[in-house]
Protein backbone atom coordinates (compact mmCIF):
# COMPACT_ATOMS: atom_id res chain seq x y z
CA UNK A 1 0.00 0.00 0.00
CA UNK A 2 1.62 3.54 -0.80
CA UNK A 3 1.88 5.76 1.71
CA UNK A 4 -1.33 7.76 3.31
CA UNK A 5 -1.73 11.12 3.15
CA UNK A 6 -3.94 13.73 5.24
CA UNK A 7 -4.62 17.03 4.36
CA UNK A 8 -5.02 19.34 7.21
CA UNK A 9 -7.14 22.80 6.92
CA UNK A 10 -6.75 24.60 10.12
CA UNK A 11 -5.94 28.38 11.19
CA UNK A 12 -2.82 30.27 10.15
CA UNK A 13 -3.47 32.08 13.67
CA UNK A 14 -3.38 30.15 16.69
CA UNK A 15 -6.53 30.82 18.68
CA UNK A 16 -7.18 32.06 21.93
CA UNK A 17 -7.52 28.49 23.69
CA UNK A 18 -3.75 26.49 24.06
CA UNK A 19 -5.81 23.33 23.14
CA UNK A 20 -6.18 24.23 19.33
CA UNK A 21 -2.84 24.21 18.79
CA UNK A 22 -1.90 21.56 21.51
CA UNK A 23 -3.89 19.16 19.01
CA UNK A 24 -2.75 20.26 15.54
CA UNK A 25 1.22 19.58 17.28
CA UNK A 26 -0.54 15.78 18.83
CA UNK A 27 -1.72 15.33 15.11
CA UNK A 28 1.62 16.01 13.63
CA UNK A 29 3.24 13.79 15.79
CA UNK A 30 0.84 11.01 14.95
CA UNK A 31 1.12 11.60 11.19
CA UNK A 32 4.76 10.90 11.63
CA UNK A 33 4.76 7.93 14.19
CA UNK A 34 2.10 5.95 11.60
CA UNK A 35 4.54 7.19 8.74
CA UNK A 36 1.46 9.29 6.66
CA UNK A 37 2.35 12.42 4.81
CA UNK A 38 1.20 15.99 6.27
CA UNK A 39 -0.85 17.40 3.14
CA UNK A 40 -1.02 21.46 4.55
CA UNK A 41 -1.21 25.04 3.14
CA UNK A 42 2.49 25.33 3.73
CA UNK A 43 2.34 28.16 5.86
CA UNK A 44 5.02 28.69 9.31
CA UNK A 45 2.55 29.97 11.79
CA UNK A 46 -0.49 29.47 14.02
CA UNK A 47 -2.07 25.98 14.20
CA UNK A 48 -0.81 25.62 10.60
CA UNK A 49 2.95 25.50 11.85
CA UNK A 50 2.19 23.86 14.66
CA UNK A 51 1.24 20.67 12.40
CA UNK A 52 3.51 21.11 10.33
CA UNK A 53 6.66 21.28 12.43
CA UNK A 54 5.69 18.61 14.69
CA UNK A 55 5.32 16.72 12.21
CA UNK A 56 9.19 17.71 10.45
CA UNK A 57 10.29 17.35 14.18
CA UNK A 58 8.85 13.72 14.47
CA UNK A 59 10.57 12.49 11.32
CA UNK A 60 7.41 12.74 9.21
CA UNK A 61 6.95 13.59 5.58
CA UNK A 62 5.04 16.99 4.36
CA UNK A 63 3.59 18.37 1.64
CA UNK A 64 2.90 22.27 1.70
CA UNK A 65 0.62 24.00 -0.65
CA UNK A 66 0.79 28.12 -0.42
CA UNK A 67 -0.67 30.43 -3.06
CA UNK A 68 1.90 32.61 -4.37
CA UNK A 69 -0.19 35.82 -2.61
CA UNK A 70 0.20 34.58 0.69
CA UNK A 71 3.99 33.54 0.94
CA UNK A 72 4.82 36.50 3.23
CA UNK A 73 1.31 36.84 4.88
CA UNK A 74 1.40 33.12 6.20
CA UNK A 75 5.27 32.69 6.03
CA UNK A 76 5.65 30.34 3.72
CA UNK A 77 7.34 27.28 4.95
CA UNK A 78 10.07 26.45 2.02
CA UNK A 79 11.51 23.70 4.31
CA UNK A 80 9.27 21.12 3.94
CA UNK A 81 9.56 17.39 2.09
CA UNK A 82 7.76 18.52 -1.02
CA UNK A 83 6.69 22.83 -1.54
CA UNK A 84 3.85 23.67 -4.19
CA UNK A 85 3.44 27.43 -4.92
CA UNK A 86 0.10 27.82 -6.82
CA UNK A 87 -1.16 30.71 -8.39
CA UNK A 88 -4.47 31.52 -6.17
CA UNK A 89 -6.74 29.99 -3.61
CA UNK A 90 -8.90 27.65 -5.47
CA UNK A 91 -5.73 25.87 -7.09
CA UNK A 92 -4.08 25.47 -3.68
CA UNK A 93 -7.00 23.45 -2.54
CA UNK A 94 -7.65 21.63 -5.52
CA UNK A 95 -3.94 20.22 -5.29
CA UNK A 96 -4.50 19.88 -1.46
CA UNK A 97 -6.75 17.90 -2.02
CA UNK A 98 -5.40 15.80 -4.92
CA UNK A 99 -2.97 15.03 -3.30
CA UNK A 100 -4.41 13.22 -0.19
CA UNK A 101 -6.62 10.62 0.97
CA UNK A 102 -8.79 12.28 4.37
CA UNK A 103 -9.48 15.93 5.00
CA UNK A 104 -9.14 17.04 8.56
CA UNK A 105 -10.57 20.36 9.52
CA UNK A 106 -8.79 21.92 12.76
CA UNK A 107 -9.67 25.19 14.40
CA UNK A 108 -9.14 27.96 11.95
CA UNK A 109 -10.94 31.24 10.49
CA UNK A 110 -13.18 31.96 7.11
CA UNK A 111 -10.37 30.30 5.08
CA UNK A 112 -10.70 26.87 7.02
CA UNK A 113 -14.42 27.49 6.28
CA UNK A 114 -14.14 28.21 3.08
CA UNK A 115 -11.76 24.57 2.43
CA UNK A 116 -14.15 22.58 4.58
CA UNK A 117 -17.01 23.81 2.37
CA UNK A 118 -16.00 23.00 -0.82
CA UNK A 119 -14.94 19.21 0.13
CA UNK A 120 -18.06 18.79 2.00
CA UNK A 121 -20.11 20.33 -1.35
CA UNK A 122 -17.90 17.93 -3.86
CA UNK A 123 -18.41 15.27 -1.91
CA UNK A 124 -22.33 16.20 -1.27
CA UNK A 125 -22.43 15.97 -5.47
CA UNK A 126 -20.66 12.84 -5.56
CA UNK A 127 -16.96 13.75 -6.58
CA UNK A 128 -15.39 12.00 -3.92
CA UNK A 129 -15.56 9.96 -1.00
CA UNK A 130 -13.00 10.97 1.18
CA UNK A 131 -13.15 10.76 4.83
CA UNK A 132 -14.01 14.47 6.87
CA UNK A 133 -13.31 14.76 10.14
CA UNK A 134 -14.22 17.72 11.97
CA UNK A 135 -11.89 18.48 15.24
CA UNK A 136 -14.55 19.77 17.49
CA UNK A 137 -11.84 20.80 19.78
CA UNK A 138 -13.52 22.17 23.11
CA UNK A 139 -16.56 22.63 20.78
CA UNK A 140 -15.07 24.87 18.64
CA UNK A 141 -16.70 23.75 15.47
CA UNK A 142 -20.49 23.57 17.33
CA UNK A 143 -21.95 26.31 15.78
CA UNK A 144 -20.97 25.06 12.37
CA UNK A 145 -22.38 21.84 13.21
CA UNK A 146 -25.20 23.60 14.49
CA UNK A 147 -25.79 25.30 10.81
CA UNK A 148 -25.21 22.14 9.20
CA UNK A 149 -28.20 20.86 10.83
CA UNK A 150 -29.87 24.02 10.03
CA UNK A 151 -29.45 24.30 6.70
CA UNK A 152 -30.54 20.25 6.81
CA UNK A 153 -33.90 21.34 8.67
CA UNK A 154 -34.58 24.65 6.39
CA UNK A 155 -34.60 21.73 3.44
CA UNK A 156 -31.70 22.82 1.79
CA UNK A 157 -29.58 19.81 1.95
CA UNK A 158 -30.71 16.18 2.52
CA UNK A 159 -29.66 14.69 6.51
CA UNK A 160 -27.66 12.58 4.37
CA UNK A 161 -24.93 15.40 4.15
CA UNK A 162 -24.51 15.15 7.99
CA UNK A 163 -23.00 11.23 6.97
CA UNK A 164 -19.78 13.09 5.19
CA UNK A 165 -18.63 14.66 8.22
CA UNK A 166 -17.42 12.74 11.13
CA UNK A 167 -17.50 15.40 14.20
CA UNK A 168 -14.75 14.00 16.83
CA UNK A 169 -14.34 15.84 19.96
CA UNK A 170 -10.32 15.39 20.84
CA UNK A 171 -7.35 14.07 19.57
CA UNK A 172 -7.86 10.91 21.16
CA UNK A 173 -11.42 10.17 18.94
CA UNK A 174 -9.50 11.94 15.80
CA UNK A 175 -6.58 9.00 16.15
CA UNK A 176 -9.19 6.53 15.79
CA UNK A 177 -11.62 7.93 13.14
CA UNK A 178 -7.89 8.34 11.00
CA UNK A 179 -6.92 4.93 11.76
CA UNK A 180 -10.10 3.42 10.81
CA UNK A 181 -10.94 5.19 7.80
CA UNK A 182 -6.91 4.89 6.57
CA UNK A 183 -7.06 1.01 7.18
Amino acid sequence: MSQRSICVFCGARSGHDPAFEATATELGRLIAARDWRLVYGAGDIGIMGAVANATQAAGGETFGVIPVHLMQREVGKTDLSRFVVTENMHERKKVMFMNSDAIVVLPGGAGSLDEFFEVLTWRQLGLHEKPILLANINGYWDPLVGLVDHVIAQGFAEASIRDFIQVVPDMAALQTALETALS
